[in-house]
């Protein structure tokens, strides 16, 4: 199930695993297994992921970064299948993703005996890649009546849904807050008045998406296939620089309504 309406659906690049992430999902639609569940499975994946690594089993290691990838997209599609939105799941998603990106790139540092001061910056401009990419996303679905779990401004812990103590919501809030939170001043502070924009085109959505986890997910493990992982802490430092040009596009050329 798409989180936008049909006529602004855009080829999503970071958005690989959807269609096994859906087939997954329907699969478990009728079992007891739980959107929580299948995110705990997406981080035993990376787990597994970073011990090939370690090991030499870089090609292993490929693999297992994609599955995540698609195992990270079955999670909110059971969670639509089975109409339980759940704010607690999707904190507990991202949580998950920035510890196992960080895991990740600590692993990348063993293996290449990269510098610390490196990896940290590779790190932070993950974090901010797929900070403007989500930010972007999701004033675009809620400028057109998409899905609306994810909020524009994480600024207080929202109301817990039916099914979900509050409790374990503010909690939730809080790691997520804790862990997101730098980022997502950062990008607001970078272009302020994107909710102001009108709907973004397809075409800068899709390019967008390049920063989508996904994507990067997919560059990580094509790097490892070719042998390449000494660069791949580098390149991410690098790939950064188009934050600015996407947000250069989105101020200058896109504009407000």
């Amino acid at each position: 199930m798409s989180k936008l309406p049909k006529q602004y659906q855009f080829i999503d690049l970071s958005d690989y695993g959807r269609i096994p992430g859906r087939w997954l999902a329907i699969s478990l639609k009728n079992t007891s297994f739980t959107p929580v569940g299948v995110t705990t499975l997406f981080i035993i994946t990376g787990l597994l992921a970073i011990v090939a690594i370690m090991f030499g089993y870089l090609a292993l290691a490929a693999f297992l970064l994609i599955l995540k990838s698609t195992i990270d997209a079955a999670d909110g599609e059971l969670s639509r299948l089975k109409n339980t939105p759940s704010y607690t799941g999707r904190y507990y998603d991202s949580i998950a993703d920035i510890i196992l990106n960080f895991l990740f790139l600590l692993t990348f540092m063993y293996l290449t005996n990269a510098s610390f001061l490196y990896t940290f910056l590779a790190f932070v401009g993950i974090q901010l890649q797929g900070t403007i990419y989500n930010y972007y996303y999701v004033i675009l679905r809620h400028s057109v009546e998409g899905d609306s779990t994810s909020r524009i401004f994480e600024i207080e812990a929202p109301i817990a849904l039916k099914g979900e103590k509050q409790t374990t919501v503010n909690l939730f809030y809080k790691i997520y807050y804790f862990l997101y939170g730098t980022f997502d001043k950062v990008v607001y502070l970078l272009d302020k008045d994107a909710v102001h924009s009108k709907p973004f085109p397809k075409w800068f959505m899709t390019m967008l998406s390049m920063y989508g986890l996904g994507f990067q997910l997919l560059i990580m493990a094509a790097m490892l296939v070719f042998g390449l992982q000494v660069y791949i802490i580098p390149f991410f430092i690098f790939y950064s620089v188009f934050i600015f040009v996407f947000i250069g596009i989105r101020k200058y050329y896109l504009g407000n309504k």
